[in-house]
């Protein structure tokens, strides 16, 4: 224990020093007040004029000599370093309750646009598009996305960590697209009540982002260097308003549902449940840029399902979070932390048991601080033993420097009404849980420079709880090389039930090194190696597991792109472990495994009507086995209305007896049809062979005014026998969206 607390003890001391060395670091690129390309200004006025939203762009403000307009969009991809061949127009103006955009995208190139559907929140890659990016807070790291296909779907999300956008956000917005054979035109109206910005601010960053996929060409209306997103908020434009945005005055919406459903079920003898459900969400802002969300009786039953993996890893998988209420200014909790070390993940309440009630306080309190509050009661489940539990987050965020951050993170989850006063449940469903951390974000001002910096630490009632974890990264992105470094600290004891730490007691150390060339003729426009490592160790640091990767990649004009992995692994296993994840013998823990293997992968230019992704893998596997595995993403497309995709997915292992031969197949198969932007049907079907599970979800959605919907879902989950359980389910839901 002594060596153990050294070692921490280390660690902590370590992590320290680490977030001074990153904070200090950020004075290599003094704080400047605006973007990169602040001298790209769009003067946007007023109107008093009534702007019908129709696409046909027959009123006066956009035939206006004095309306300002962005045009001479800069070539992103394939190259950065000319303007766009395809001409691009947009033009911006405002009432007292709207924002109004028009733009006029044109076309040299015959043929068809690219487009997927007609469904909300497309995939950005395999469609004609514009993208607005917009941040009212001018803190180049937080904001809101708007945008259309040419086919008029819709696109909108949130914006967190200067480029990143969470499309599960909803707004209420409207717009409409007309094509034509040389153009395609979009017009669109925002309410200023759909977003939050601070009040009196009169310049805002701005951006807009095209792809035009006939000419393979990604553009944006302010120059961008290829290696970033054109999301990057450190490189939007200046929008001037010739007075400040309105106050939206008072602003608050309430969203009541109802809804019926019907499940049967054989398990424990089979029964049939009928059941009516209301509730709701109300959303009233305190100020124009801090919200007040309230929820009561929150269901989810429209939500996706999760996409089903074939999983051969020793650790729990992840799945991101979908519910609406959780997602508006998400990252103010979900962001603290790693993938694989999150000391709050959301999906942790209320998917086993209902949850009661919730609020949550979120939003910028002025242009550097952040705040976050969040507070959630579940019911208690009497046949298990679980007690109602309530989970609370706070998070407090500052800006530093130019585009830097430092967050604070307190995690707390009490259970406080125990249907069982007994030791078992008490010790099966801990008394309670938190998590108090810092976390020091870096992000150079010109973006080149990004990294992480952060400690946490757990109280639990007893002390195989009371742990912390540490981490940081580096890491350097220019147009050729990328290269950083990440290490990791996870004690035995750190416990984060609110939080995704599928694995404890470890030290990571990973380092990686890449370089792209550029070619100047040809169908590549880009190729080059890169080199990542992943070394763990033990709290003794004694060597548990190692992944050396060296990969090599080629981008192709058409957007098709290539990969090739050569994988050498090391595993000693810390934990029992079945290597074929169907319940056969589990390998002891101690032993120690190595291989190397190849890895191909393959995706398919977007324009075609057909597309595909292929993924191949050959090599060993434990216990001087072997691992063959396929996974293919197929697509077809009836544009605009119809989408057909399936996931096919095979692994072979092979190895000695008492394992042998062990091969499952994973399909999924699904249909998208969109009769209009306002209506949508889809079916999902899944089997999964190595859980023994088939299950189908279809849904029904019908968007009869904006931001409001009737749903009409069916669901089915069947697992085969031995298991031979089945619940399927039919759920109708009315949701409307009133605002003032």
């Amino acid at each position: 224990m002594a060596l153990i607390h050294t070692a921490a003890t280390t660690e902590f001391t370590r992590t320290l020093g680490i977030l001074f060395l990153l904070i200090g670091m950020t004075f290599m690129n003094p704080a400047e007040a605006q973007t990169k390309n602040a001298g790209y200004r769009l003067h946007i006025k007023k109107t008093a004029e009534n702007i019908e939203i129709d696409g046909i762009l027959s009123e006066q403000v956009w035939n206006d000599e004095n309306t300002d307009v962005a045009r001479d969009f800069f070539m992103v991809l394939p190259a950065d370093t000319s303007l766009a061949t395809q001409p691009s127009e947009v033009r911006m103006t405002y009432d007292e309750k709207n924002i109004y955009l028009s733009a006029t995208f044109y076309s040299t190139i015959p043929g068809p646009y690219t487009v997927e559907s007609l469904r909300r929140d497309f995939v950005f890659g395999k469609n004609d598009n514009v993208l607005i990016f917009i941040d009212p807070f001018n803190n180049q790291t937080t904001g809101f996305s708007f945008g259309a296909n040419a086919a008029g779907a819709q696109w909108d999300g949130t914006m967190n960590n200067g480029s990143k956008v969470d499309l599960n956000w909803d707004s209420k917005w409207v717009s409409e697209v007309i094509p034509y054979e040389d153009k395609w035109v979009l017009e669109m109206a925002v309410p200023f009540k759909s977003i939050r910005y601070k009040k009196g601010v009169k310049e805002w960053g701005i951006n807009f982002s095209r792809l035009d996929l006939k000419s393979s060409e990604k553009s944006s209306w302010t120059p961008i260097p290829r290696q970033f997103p054109t999301a990057a908020l450190a490189y939007t434009g200046i929008l001037v308003w010739d007075e400040a945005p309105p106050h939206p005055g008072v602003n608050y919406s309430l969203i009541p549902y109802v809804l019926g459903s019907v499940t049967d079920d054989n398990i424990d003898g089979g029964s049939t449940e009928n059941e009516i459900k209301a509730g709701g969400d109300i959303k009233f802002a305190l100020t124009s840029s801090l919200n007040l969300d309230l929820t009561i009786n929150p269901d989810f039953s429209q939500v996706e399902v999760d996409d089903q993996i074939a999983n051969l890893d020793r650790f729990e998988l992840f799945y991101p979070e979908k519910r609406q209420f959780f997602l508006e200014n998400a990252d103010l909790f979900a962001n603290f932390g790693y993938d694989n070390i999150r000391p709050f993940f959301s999906r942790r309440i209320g998917l086993d048991v209902p949850i009661h009630a919730g609020i949550r306080v979120s939003g910028n309190l002025n242009e550097n601080w952040r705040i976050g509050i969040m507070d959630m009661q579940t019911a208690r489940d009497e046949e298990v033993g679980l007690p109602s539990q309530n989970f609370a987050a706070f998070s407090l965020q500052r800006k530093m420097f130019s585009r830097s951050s430092l967050g604070l993170l307190f995690v707390n989850k009490q259970s406080i009404d125990y249907p069982i006063e007994s030791d078992e449940y008490y010790e099966l469903y801990p008394e309670y849980n938190r998590n108090l951390g810092l976390e020091y974000n870096l992000a150079s001002q010109d973006n080149l420079w990004t990294g992480k910096a952060f400690i946490f630490k757990s109280f639990s009632p007893d002390d195989a709880g009371n742990g912390f974890t540490q981490a940081f990264n580096l890491e350097y992105k220019s147009q050729k090389w990328n290269y950083g470094f990440k290490e990791e600290y996870v004690s035995d004891d750190f416990r984060a039930e609110v939080g995704y730490v599928p694995r404890n007691g470890y030290i990571k150390i990973s380092p990686f090194l890449g370089y792209l060339f550029y070619p100047k003729k040809g169908n590549i426009i880009s190729h080059g190696p890169k080199w990542s490592s992943f070394y763990f160790f033990n709290e003794d640091f004694e060597k548990t597991d190692y992944l050396n990767l060296l990969q090599y990649y080629l981008n192709f004009r058409n957007r098709s792109s290539f990969r090739l992995t050569l994988i050498d692994e090391f595993v000693e296993l810390q934990d029992p472990f079945d290597p074929t994840g169907t319940g056969k013998p589990e390998l002891p823990a101690g032993s120690r495994h190595y291989w190397n293997a190849v890895r191909m992968n393959y995706s398919s230019k977007p324009q075609s009507v057909f597309t595909y992704n292929i993924g191949l893998r050959v090599g060993g596997y434990y216990q001087d086995g072997s691992w063959f595995s396929m996974n293919n993403e197929l697509g077809y497309r009836f544009q605009p209305y119809v989408s057909l995709s399936s996931v096919i997915s095979y692994n072979n292992i092979s190895m000695p007896a008492p394992w042998n031969t062990t091969d499952f197949w994973l399909v999924g198969a699904k249909a998208d049809i969109t009769f209009t932007n306002k209506i949508f049907f889809a079916t999902l079907v899944q089997y999964n062979e190595q859980t023994q599970n088939f299950n189908l979800n279809s849904r029904f959605q019908w968007r009869y005014r904006p931001a409001s919907d009737l749903f009409l879902v069916y669901t089915n989950n069947y697992f085969q026998p031995p298991l031979d359980e089945r619940t399927h389910t039919l759920t109708l839901k009315l949701v409307y969206w009133f605002n003032r």
